[in-house]
């Protein structure tokens, strides 16, 4: 299996590519997670989007978000697999590329990151730390997550 990973900042995105991202992002965190709210939101101008495809077909996505946006730090979020996909087990692959991503390109800062709390285990695997109790965001628990500096 070769994952093709891409780097855009918005403005350099095509416009299908940028449909099949609001496409896919959509049907994972509105559709199937069942959360009303408005996908997207004033982060995109400053983020990353890193867009994995498998056979030139989406198959996974998350954004860097610049630091002093949303936390002081930069932030890794939107983080999903298409279900077709999910079997795979891509999103530690999304997850390594995006995490070495940030790193590279906000070196010293750390990343800070709004994870599902069912994840938890999974971003503790990756070098993240658990931040204060979990919360509610769109009704679905979460926990405030911190990976220090390299």
């Amino acid at each position: 299996m070769t994952l093709d990973f891409k780097w855009n900042r918005l403005e350099s995105l095509t416009a299908p590519a940028l449909y099949e991202i609001i496409k896919a992002r959509e049907a994972v965190f509105v559709v199937e997670q069942q959360c009303i709210y408005q996908e997207i939101d004033e982060m995109a101008p400053h983020s990353w989007h890193l867009s994995v495809l498998l056979a030139g077909e989406l198959a996974a996505y998350a954004r860097v978000i610049d630091p002093g946006l949303r936390f002081e730090e930069p932030s890794i979020g939107r983080v999903m697999t298409l279900g077709k996909f999910r079997k795979l087990k891509i999103g530690r692959a999304l997850m390594t590329e995006a995490i070495a991503f940030t790193e590279k390109n906000f070196p010293g800062t750390g990343i800070r990151i709004s994870a599902q709390a069912y994840l938890q285990k999974f971003y503790e695997s990756l070098g993240f730390q658990a931040l204060g109790d979990t919360y509610d965001e769109d009704h679905i628990p979460h926990i405030e997550m911190v990976k220090a500096a390299a």
